[in-house]
């Protein structure tokens, strides 16, 4: 075991020295930090001086090992536009986009499993054919039409919900939530919806798929043998033999709603890492860019690291087969 957590582990720190060697080609190649950081009349000898304490004069490998090593340490340095550290900025917006990540995967799970338990038990009934075509659609729209739609309807016409900003925010320590005001909560439900909207449809498809081949096992058989209640059999056994992959999903899925969550702030204008980054982008802020590429992939890393120690741990199986 301590030998395939090794073998893990050590995988995740390749995959984050390959993400730190590509926000480094963007510190390196992409603009020059001297001509962003000083002003117009800004001499030649200003400009030689911060590059020299900026570390610029020094040959690529000790800029990257440098630019590594302050990263470890959180260090990303100062943005070009704000003019304040780095890791601060997202520190003040993580708060923002997790709230909005954990909304969206709590209404992805409270939607999408009994959709799915209806679809599957219902099958080849009208309603479960049109769930299963909507399921289609909430894949193939993007995500930023779906966020359109509902500002269309719910705060243009209908006025009942904000189309834009997080609402009164109560500062607990370093931790700033609008969950506790009447004002944040009505701002988080249609971003949360919008987000949630492409992951409802693969809950809901995966918890068919799974409740289906569950229905046609032997145990489910022989538990209608012996006259089980169908209610009993459909949410007692089945459902909840066919929750573990749904969870697990929906932990590995938490990366990729962080990543893709800059489309929906952008639109509602959610004041979160995701709208950093756009304007990040924007007036190229070559440390923030740099910061959001490396922990969003950190994020991911860490996650599915964890996944795969977990399932070691619970099937020894795997242990040996990726040993």
């Amino acid at each position: 075991m301590l030998v395939f957590v090794v073998k893990r582990l050590a995988n995740a720190a390749m995959v984050m020295l390959v993400v730190a060697f590509i926000a480094f080609l963007i510190f390196r190649f992409i603009g020059d930090p001297v001509n962003l950081m000083v002003n117009e009349q800004a001499t030649q000898a200003d400009r030689d001086e911060l590059r020299t304490r900026l570390g610029l004069d020094q040959p690529f490998a000790v800029q990257y090992i440098r630019f590594v090593t302050n990263a470890v340490q959180g260090d990303f340095g100062i943005s070009y536009r704000n003019q304040q550290d780095v890791m601060t900025l997202i520190a003040e917006r993580f708060p923002a986009t997790l709230e909005l990540v954990l909304a969206a995967s709590i209404l992805s799970l409270a939607i999408g499993v009994p959709l799915g338990v209806i679809t599957a038990i219902h099958r080849g009934r009208w309603f479960s054919e049109a769930l299963q075509f909507g399921s289609i659609l909430g894949v193939s729209l993007p995500s930023f039409v779906i966020a359109i739609l509902l500002i269309l309807v719910f705060s243009v016409t209908l006025g009942w919900l904000p189309a834009f900003g997080r609402g009164e925010t109560v500062q607990i320590g370093w931790w700033s939530t609008g969950l506790l005001t009447e004002s944040g909560r009505r701002a988080i439900v249609l971003p949360a919806i919008a987000l949630a909207s492409y992951e409802i449809t693969l809950v809901m498809r995966l918890v068919r798929a799974e409740m289906l081949e569950v229905l046609r096992s032997d145990f489910v058989k022989f538990a209608r043998a012996r006259g089980v209640p169908r209610r009993v059999i459909h949410f007692r056994h089945a459902l909840r033999n066919c929750l573990m992959p749904v969870v697990t999903m929906t932990a590995m899925n938490v990366g990729t709603l962080i990543a893709f969550a800059l489309v929906t702030e952008t639109v509602f204008q959610w004041p979160g890492m995701g709208l950093l980054f756009i304007q990040a982008v924007t007036f190229a802020d070559i440390p923030v860019m740099a910061a959001y590429l490396c922990l969003v992939s950190f994020i991911f890393v860490a996650l599915n690291t964890l996944v795969d120690i977990v399932y070691a741990v619970i099937d020894p199986r795997l242990r040996d087969a990726t040993a």
